[in-house]
């Protein structure tokens, strides 16, 4: 199995790499009889003696795996590595097993990867003594609709939402061309019906007009539905960028600032 210091050479920030890796743990969660890895980020300093905010991230098609490490290599856990300083908070990483191993289940954060996730933020919150006031979730790609789709089932578990290029409607996969149901199956409108249902959690939606992965489409009229009924969304549509619309957004500071600050304002830029 990978290391997690190999991780850490393949987005190359030596100068922190001790620091950084004694401050990821390795845990493991059983949902439906079966074991999960996942990773566990406790900034420097972390101790039981308060109560600390938590983001949960959710990897998008490259981080499928069993290993516990691939969904670590994308996203949020390299901004974390990059700029530690920027998130006193806990961060869960948990991993969505291979699609090509669920037979007859929902592949990404709809079906079992979603019952690992809130496992993984669950046992997390407890043992890291995290505040559940006090929960961001953040997802790219396929963790952005994971995102979309837990915060659609689950909205009192979160206090605010950040996606990355991610979808609502129903859509075959490019990395894995498999089905990715609708994230509220059965409506007419899934935008709409998400957006009634979130419109009281702080969202900040991201997407490059360049995507030829994900249309900015999806991004564009989840915005406009939220908006429509004075939801508290930002929304970000970034110029000339295509679907890695996460690297550059998980490095900004005012990004690290409200995943773990609850914002107090809104706007549309």
């Amino acid at each position: 199995m990978r290391r997690w210091h190999e991780v850490l050479s393949l987005i190359r920030r030596p100068r922190h790499d001790a620091a950084i890796e004694a401050c990821f743990y390795e845990r493991r969660v059983t949902v439906a009889l079966s074991e999960y890895r996942y990773r566990v980020f406790a900034p420097p300093g972390w101790s039981k003696a308060g109560r600390w905010p938590v983001i949960l991230s959710l990897h998008g098609g490259g981080g499928y795996g069993s290993d516990g490490i691939r969904q670590t290599a994308e996203g949020l856990a390299p901004a974390i590595c990059r700029h530690p300083e920027r998130f006193p908070a806990l961060a869960v990483f948990p991993q969505s097993p291979p699609p090509e191993r669920l037979v007859n289940r929902t592949p990404g954060w709809q079906g079992v990867g979603g019952q690992i996730a809130l496992a993984a933020l669950g046992k997390t919150i407890e043992e890291f003594n995290g505040d559940e006031s006090r929960v961001a979730l953040t997802g790219l790609s396929i963790g952005g609709n994971g995102a979309w789709y837990l915060a659609y089932h689950h909205p009192q578990r979160f206090a605010r939402l950040l996606v990355v290029c991610g979808f609502v409607a129903e859509r075959i996969g490019t990395m894995h061309p498999v089905l990715y149901p609708s994230v509220v199956p059965g409506s007419a409108d899934p935008t709409a019906a998400l957006a009634q249902r979130l419109a009281l959690i702080p969202t900040w939606i991201v997407h490059g007009d360049a995507d030829t992965t994900v249309p900015v489409e999806q991004s564009r009229r989840m915005a406009a539905a939220l908006t429509a009924l004075g939801a508290p969304v930002r929304y970000t549509e970034l110029p000339k960028v295509g679907h890695n619309a996460w690297d550059c957004t998980y490095d900004r500071p005012d990004v690290a600032n409200w995943l773990v600050q609850q914002p107090t304002t809104t706007s549309t830029k």
